[in-house]
């Protein structure tokens, strides 16, 4: 093989042993999954707002952002439960590029996989310890899930990833909401496959174990926009985009139908500023249709402190490494008005 093998991981449960998390903590994660279960099984008609940057890149501000929507849930908790974007993982088309915090913790220094995946459990443990959050965070790499599995509230499987077999196995055996994206090409048949798989049981191998999934019945769709053969971003948030999804579901027999549409990427052509306005638009057409009310389960909103990018060696505190985000101030503004919407 072309590879150096250059020092064997320790396994998820010797980082759980390591780095653990306590029975009062897991006691409060196990009360938000309650909250936002219920969203995604039909038993609360609270809408889960998957919000945060772009990537995860530093610590200290990933936090400083997680503890001021702490302040913003508790105005809106009677009708937004916030699930907060750590996103440690990023995929990238070509490969290259930075490929989040478990890759490089320090975005400045070379890749170390080791204190990667301390690094990352070490955070999501910090926003739960001290902001009272379980967070979401993207499967990029099934395998590594049980790092992070006592920790997370919700996962997503990425535009670039949903058709892949293992993705979707290891969703079927998960516990919480699990949201497969349409692919880059916008066929919306292979996220519907997707969710199927997801939502029914197997039998496969994962981290060497012949194991047995139960089937996750809180698998749904997320919306992000499309690309078409010219390269050209195309979105499929709008009410006649909705009214499809509801067809595409009626026409299986899976459960609790759902959606969660991302206002960015595609669906903003990437710009960034136009999510404030794509979300009133999705919530508008929750308003006039009861049946997509029920369809639309939350918002993914990509968002940190400042507005916008930057290149790695800017370091501009709080700004988004990866795609461009909703700064803070436009962040809290939104939320409010998505409270008052709902």
């Amino acid at each position: 093989m072309n590879m150096d093998f250059k020092r064997k991981l320790p396994t998820p449960k010797e980082i759980k042993e390591m780095y653990p998390l306590s029975d009062e903590l897991l006691a409060l994660k196990e009360q938000n999954d309650r909250e936002i279960q219920d969203i995604f099984l039909g038993k609360s008609d609270k809408l889960a707002l998957v919000i945060g940057p772009c990537s995860a890149d530093r610590e200290d501000a990933v936090l400083d952002y997680i503890s001021r929507l702490r302040k913003v849930q508790e105005i809106v908790k009677e009708k937004v439960i916030i699930i907060p974007r750590i996103y440690t993982n990023k995929p990238r088309t070509t490969g290259d590029g930075y490929k989040g915090m478990l890759h490089q913790p320090n975005p400045n220094e070379l890749p170390d996989m080791l204190k990667g995946i301390i690094a990352i459990r070490k955070l999501h443990m910090k926003a739960i310890e001290e902001t009272g959050f379980s967070c979401a965070d993207e499967m990029l790499y099934p395998e590594n899930h049980r790092y992070l599995s006592d920790l997370l509230s919700y996962v997503a499987i990425g535009a670039r990833s949903v058709e892949n077999q293992q993705h979707r196995l290891t969703a079927s055996g998960l516990d919480i909401p699990v949201g497969m994206k349409n692919p880059t090409s916008g066929d919306l048949s292979v996220m519907m496959n997707s969710i199927t798989a997801g939502q029914h049981k197997h039998t496969f191998i994962y981290r060497g174990w012949e194991v047995q999934s139960k089937g996750n019945p809180m698998a749904h769709a997320i919306l992000r926009g499309y690309v078409n053969k010219h390269g050209q971003s195309l979105p499929n948030y709008h009410y006649e985009d909705l009214v499809h999804l509801l067809d595409l579901y009626s026409k299986t027999n899976l459960e609790n139908p759902g959606v969660v549409v991302d206002t960015n990427h595609a669906n903003s052509g990437k710009k960034w500023a136009e999510q404030v306005r794509i979300a009133k638009e999705i919530l508008h057409s929750t308003r006039v249709n009861p049946e997509i009310f029920k369809l639309v389960k939350g918002l993914m909103i990509e968002s940190y402190i400042e507005d916008g990018c930057q290149k790695v060696e800017e370091g501009i505190y709080g700004k988004s490494i990866t795609d461009p985000c909703l700064g803070w101030e436009k962040t809290e503004r939104l939320i409010l008005d998505i409270a008052d919407l709902r």
